[in-house]
């Protein structure tokens, strides 16, 4: 079944009080303050580029950048942003835990041509899911999608989910670390592209597996917005979700174009422009589309784990569908 976000109507991570909502200029226009990753763009930052959320009172504003999606689920938590954006397993979570978040729509998808990959050094003896069992990975974060998959991984050959020793490394630093031995294997993000084809071009590296090898295709993630900044600003959310999905439509069916334009925004932002090259898209479904699997698969791994209660929740309770996707289904 195909579902269009619009709202979630649960809390979130951190449990923690909110404090303030978006910044409102007027009635009509609001700043939404976000943090970027390294080497990458969201599909709201590309609908800024492109002039999309021109005339709807719209602004977006970087005020730094992530680690992850648990640091950036923590700032719109504590009210220093207004946009969070988490892997799907963080966002459930923190939808369990009280907090009053809003899951806009899904930031990413994972398939063949859009895939986190974990490698290794060429003369390495690892070779398989196995063999990472005792080994240091290095991911972006804690807490969030690489730290998932590989518990996933793990737990798909029977091993320990806890097998593997994680250790967060920046993404910029991520080909160094595995270079210099300091760690075992590095695993690049879905949203990593940049730095998954500067590792590959460079050489010496193989992949041992990605995480459709264990996930299958699904949503990577999603961008999260306060309850309350969708209650005052109904309108505004509402193009917040319809024009990043237009961006990222548009990214779609115009790789060159948009590739072009993530060198700019790097630029930009004092990172290398260069990298853009390797930039693989978003991975998402026409419309940033998402279907109950893209939570189903997650929910279900959380109650085994034992931090969710069995039952309690389903794709259909975190998911608002319009009139339109309902009728489609």
């Amino acid at each position: 079944m195909t579902i269009s976000i619009r709202s979630l109507g649960l809390g979130t991570l951190f449990a923690i009080g909110l404090s303030g909502s978006a910044t409102a200029q007027s009635p009509d226009q609001v700043t939404l303050r976000y943090l970027a990753s390294h080497g990458s763009i969201s599909a709201h930052e590309l609908a800024a580029e492109l002039g999309y959320f021109d005339g709807t009172g719209i602004k977006l504003e970087n005020v730094g950048y992530a680690s992850g999606g648990p640091e950036s689920l923590f700032g719109l938590a504590s009210g220093s942003v207004d946009i969070g954006s988490a892997a799907t397993a963080a966002v459930i979570n923190s939808i369990a835990s009280g907090n009053d978040f809003v899951a806009a729509y899904p930031t990413n998808g994972i398939n063949e041509q859009v895939k986190s990959i974990f490698y290794v050094l060429e003369d390495s003896p690892i070779r398989s899911i196995e063999d990472i069992a005792g080994k240091t990975i290095a991911v972006n974060t804690l807490g969030a999608h690489l730290d998932y998959a590989v518990r996933e991984a793990l737990h798909s050959k029977g091993l320990p989910q806890n097998a593997a020793n994680l250790v967060a490394v920046p993404g910029p630093q991520l080909e160094q670390t595995l270079r210099s031995k300091q760690v075992d294997i590095a695993a690049v993000g879905y949203w990593q592209a940049t730095f998954n084809g500067q590792i590959v071009d460079n050489g010496g590296v193989r992949a041992i597996f990605d995480d459709t090898d264990v996930l299958g295709e699904i949503a990577g993630g999603f961008a999260v917005l306060r309850r309350d900044f969708v209650e005052e600003h109904p309108e505004a959310a509402r193009s917040f979700v319809d024009q990043s999905a237009r961006a990222a439509d548009w990214s779609r069916e115009n790789p060159e174009e948009a590739r072009a334009l993530l060198a700019k925004i790097l630029e930009k932002r004092g990172e290398n422009g260069a990298l853009a090259k390797h930039w693989t898209g978003f991975g998402l479904r026409p419309g940033a589309r998402a279907t109950e699997r893209d939570l189903d698969f997650w929910i279900g791994v959380l109650e085994r784990e034992g931090s969710l209660p069995q039952g309690k929740y389903k794709a259909s309770d975190l998911l608002l569908q319009t009139t339109a996707s309902a009728a489609a289904n």
